[in-house]
């Protein structure tokens, strides 16, 4: 994100893990981006970049426009460490983008208020078809590798059109009162088989 302009708030939701919250607090964010852009050659995120948005000249954008600035604009990142949080949902609302393993009720949540996901990893076996509900939805990818995780969510972050539409997709995949339905029509069944019982 830092380096390719993309402005972002991280919140990193370390739930009781409070030493990996101390950690994220204290490291600086904009040395690890330096360190990472000068130790890396560039090659591996070129071919990436080509293979998801085609071939284009170094210095244009998603949709071909020339880039004035080229590289030479570095994002503002801000990284917020949190603890165990009450309010995911609210945070949920708040995001542009959910990075997270492929869980469930994670998944669920995300599509019910919209919100395009990239998920970086699954359990074997219980949580692989959740990748491809989230895939074959059309609103998130999923990757393992941290690189192509980031250039990923930075051209989802720098194309509106695209987050809209996965926001979309996301939306007709959730089920916000899924829940409610289900209690419903287990009363509703319930209802039926007493009456049926009574006569």
């Amino acid at each position: 994100l830092y380096q390719q302009g993309v402005d972002a708030t991280i919140c990193v939701v370390c739930g009781r893990n409070e030493k990996l919250k101390d950690e994220l607090s204290t490291r600086d964010f904009a040395q690890v981006a330096e360190e990472i852009n000068t130790n890396s050659t560039g090659k591996k995120r070129r071919r990436f970049l080509s293979r998801v948005f085609g071939r284009k000249k170094a210095n244009q954008d998603v949709n071909g426009q020339d880039i004035e600035n080229g590289n030479n604009v570095k994002g503002q990142i801000d990284v917020l460490p949190l603890g165990f949080v009450t309010d995911m949902p609210e945070y949920m609302v708040a995001a542009d983008v959910l990075v997270t393993k492929a869980g469930p009720g994670t998944i669920a949540e995300a599509a019910a208020v919209g919100l395009p996901v990239m998920m970086t990893s699954f359990l074997p076996g219980q949580e692989a078809g959740n990748v491809d509900v989230v895939l074959e939805g059309g609103f998130g990818e999923y990757s393992k590798r941290p690189s192509e995780i980031a250039d990923i969510v930075a051209s989802w972050l720098q194309d509106s059109d695209l987050l809209s539409s996965m926001s979309q997709a996301a939306k007709k995949a959730g089920h916000p009162y899924a829940a409610d339905e289900i209690v419903r029509d287990i009363g509703q069944q319930t209802i039926a088989w007493m009456t049926l019982n009574e006569k």
